[in-house]
């Protein structure tokens, strides 16, 4: 298709391409806009960008907008694509664009553009009589567009502010075809399906209350998940020679000042006051690494030193960002540092590639890799920058790991790997991270004696697996759709009996399972067994054995399996050698 750039040429892009799918659906969202001020003429503009999914626009009603009006306005829609209105881009001086967004009644726009330099050039795309501020870029006609649909409202502060007039924000998406249109409608409803609020209360696994927005409640089936992960991340790491520590949640300013966080992160941070003097709760463990590390001299001879931490850290999220576990105000953060010779970089960076690609091969997770380079509030100087970028980018050409550049998205002390994990729809999720940093030491003046006998400063590697436990537990629920492998689900084993008189029989079994590891409940209530068996295929039990006369003279088991029904009846012993051979 055709594309209309800032400069007003024409490119071609197709829908699959970056700038095609860009410039298609920030298209749909003027058409949204043209729409909506065509409907209601007294509503005012904000913005409307494309996203990863569609696209929104902010607007400003006059009255309660809801749901209940997309029917008109996707129908207002449907018009102006008929009308194949083409997409004229030109500039004006910010004098004669003042005026034009004065006689439109749009304040959103003529704030913008005060905050711009007298002399500058806007960029202007016009449809007929709407008229937008914007860069691009776009279609060529609005023909274009041949399928879109309104998916939701929410609220949103004007620039993100919660000072500033909350504004209403119209999300859509839009696609060349009705059939990937159908696709991707269906793949949302999928994700309703899946959500992991929906399921973790259904489950028994978390919850969240007012008392505490962001700061999650864990239940004791979701704790027992938690701490599976965290099982297994331990033994992991206890074969890759990393040691564990555990730093305060609280320290003093001073620390956060030589860290820098106090200059770059302060907003994001808790703060309180302690014997008058100013103590922030931590939101990552870095710096109480770096004074673990600092506590003894160290020699290039414990090189390199692999140091992990389940580190509980707060972050000061906006309210309208927290979303279930996926994004909170306290989490659990699978940290871990690793302090070396420059040498040393290249192999630690492939040690730390293959312990996540480990990870996630085990929890069945495709991914692709980004790097992330130098943000513009970077510390540090240009030399200490190119080495680090460099060892990253050595380290994935040496494994053949295929990876796309993500340009100023670093974090402020050094450039980052970041691994976005697949799940079983097809939603992509940032996750694994390894972040390599020359600052950190320098401002701590950490030190090694070299082989030379000389004083030197040690590389730093920052990297998450989970990323957070807590979000990662959140991915998994609706990946698995609530339904975890034998390994991880928080109950393996239901043993249903038919009525009381099996009930010592039923415990019998309980307890053989329980003495063999596994994690197995018995439903005793007086339920007919009928209700038992979808009550446990509610709960995602992966095995559900039932106990009636049979079973008892038989000395066995009529085993159910989650997704295949009944397996029939057998020895106990068969039934335990079944889940030995699933991997319990």
């Amino acid at each position: 298709m055709k594309i209309k750039m800032k400069d007003g040429s024409i490119r071609e892009a197709g829908f699959e391409e970056e700038l095609g799918k860009n410039a298609f659906r920030h298209t749909t969202a003027h058409i949204l806009a043209q729409a909506v001020k065509r409907l209601y003429p007294t509503t005012k503009c904000a913005i409307g960008p494309s996203i990863a999914e569609g696209f929104y626009y902010d607007f400003e009603f006059d009255f309660r907008f809801s749901e209940e009006n997309f029917a008109e306005i996707e129908a207002e829609m449907k018009k102006i694509v008929k009308e194949n209105l083409q997409l004229r881009h030109f500039t004006a001086d910010r004098k004669k664009a003042m005026q034009d967004m004065e006689e439109r009644n749009e304040p959103y726009k003529m704030e913008m553009l005060s905050e711009l330099p007298e002399e500058e050039e806007i960029s202007f795309f016009k449809q007929g009589e709407y008229l937008e501020m914007c860069a691009g870029p776009h279609v060529a006609y609005t023909s274009a567009i041949k399928a879109f649909k309104l998916l939701s409202v929410a609220g949103a502060y004007w620039r993100g502010d919660e000072k500033n007039k909350m504004l209403t924000r119209i999300y859509g998406t839009s696609f060349p075809s009705e059939d990937m249109l159908e696709e991707y409608l269906n793949r949302l409803e999928e994700a309703k399906r899946r959500d992991h609020r929906k399921l973790g209360k259904e489950l028994g696994l978390f919850a969240l209350f007012e008392e505490g927005p962001g700061f999650p409640f864990f239940l004791p089936k979701g704790l027992i998940l938690k701490n599976l992960l965290i099982d297994y991340w331990r033994k992991l790491h206890a074969r890759e020679g990393y040691v564990e520590i555990s730093t305060p949640i609280m320290l003093n300013r001073q620390l956060w000042e030589t860290s820098g966080h106090w200059e770059h992160y302060r907003d994001n941070m808790y703060t309180t006051l302690i014997d008058g003097a100013d103590f922030a709760i931590k939101p990552m463990s870095c710096p109480g690494g770096m004074l673990v590390y600092k506590m003894e001299p160290r020699s290039y001879r414990e090189f390199p030193m692999r140091i992990s931490e389940l580190g509980l850290i707060h972050r000061n999220e906006k309210s309208g960002t927290l979303h279930g576990l996926m994004r909170v105000r306290c989490c659990t953060q699978d940290d871990a540092h690793i302090f070396m010779t420059p040498e040393q970089i290249q192999d630690e960076i492939k040690g730390v590639v293959h312990l996540i690609d480990e990870v996630y091969s085990d929890f069945g997770f495709k991914y692709h890799v980004e790097l992330s380079t130098r943000p513009e509030n970077a510390i540090g100087s240009d030399e200490d920058w190119e080495m680090a970028t460099d060892g990253l980018k050595n380290a994935l050409d040496d494994l053949k790991l295929p990876y796309a550049v993500n340009e100023g998205d670093g974090a402020f002390y050094g450039p980052k790997i970041d691994f976005h994990l697949e799940d079983s729809i097809g939603r992509t999720w940032q996750c694994g991270t390894i972040q390599l940093d020359f600052q950190l030491p320098q401002r701590f003046e950490a030190e090694y004696i070299g082989e030379d006998g000389n004083k030197h400063r040690p590389i730093m590697i920052h990297r998450v697996v989970f990323g957070s436990i807590e979000r990662f537990i959140g991915i998994l629920i609706e990946h698995f759709a609530g339904k975890f492998p034998l390994w991880l689900s928080p109950v393996q084993v239901k043993v249903l009996p038919i009525s009381d008189k099996y009930m010592d029989y039923a415990k019998e079994m309980e307890m053989a399972l329980k003495k063999e590891g596994l994690r197995c409940e018995v439903d005793g209530r007086a339920e007919k067994i009928g209700y038992k068996i979808r009550a446990a295929r509610l709960e995602r039990i992966p095995y559900m054995l039932v106990i009636g006369e049979k079973e008892v003279k038989d000395n066995s088991v009529s085993v159910r399996k989650r997704d295949e029904g009944d397996l029939g009846s057998m020895p106990i012993e068969r039934f335990l050698e079944i889940l030995h051979e699933e991997g319990i």
